[in-house]
């Protein structure tokens, strides 16, 4: 599970992985960090919000609650790969370090060989590996990579601050997500 996104960025100037161990099968892993509304969690609301008041955003509009997998699809990302209960992978360029970023989908098959200058292909993924019965090793890795000298110099200025917060935001996912599969696969079995 840990090559899933060498198809995609082989040589990433970035690269950010978190594992837990969750006590659940993995198709309810996979299903509940699918359908996870990360901002449901204060503190990532909090870390979103920094982001805003550093950068000068100009305010997103109101949101509605929404599985990471969903957002992330509505902000412009693509999907670039996936197999039920297993993992998914998602990507897009941008321009990160900029206030209002926006992120536009590369079709799964130009992903590695897209090199516009200006840009930064970002890669993460949800994975689910079932380690024993019941058992799942939950991953999410992050990838990035610009796609020409100045942006790369923009995007690790950018990356040396920035990074703080998307950690944070990893950090405090993965407990989440493990309470709510492990709350699940407990709910499951009591039904049983």
């Amino acid at each position: 599970m840990a090559a899933l996104l060498d198809r995609y960025i082989p040589r990433p100037d970035v690269r950010e992985r978190f594992e837990t161990t969750i006590h659940a099968p993995a198709a309810i892993v996979m299903n509940v960090a699918t359908h996870f509304d990360m901002q449901s969690v204060f503190l990532v609301r909090v870390v979103f919000r920094m982001r805003e008041i550093f950068l000068g955003t100009h305010g997103a509009p109101p949101r509605r609650p929404q599985g990471i997998v969903e957002e992330t699809r509505n902000l412009g990302w693509g999907e670039l790969g996936s197999r039920s209960g297993e993992y998914v992978v998602c990507g897009a360029r941008c321009q990160p370090w900029l206030a209002d970023v926006k992120f536009h989908a590369i079709a799964p098959n130009d992903f590695i060989h897209y090199e516009e200058p200006g840009y930064v292909k970002i890669a993460w993924t949800l994975e689910a590996h079932e380690t024993a019965p019941a058992m799942t090793r939950f991953a999410q890795e992050t990838r990035a990579v610009a796609t020409d000298a100045r942006s790369r110099a923009k995007f690790l200025r950018y990356w040396r601050w920035a990074r703080f917060g998307i950690v944070a935001i990893r950090l405090l996912l993965l407990p989440a997500i493990r309470r709510e599969a492990e709350r699940r696969w407990q709910k499951e079995r009591a039904r049983a």
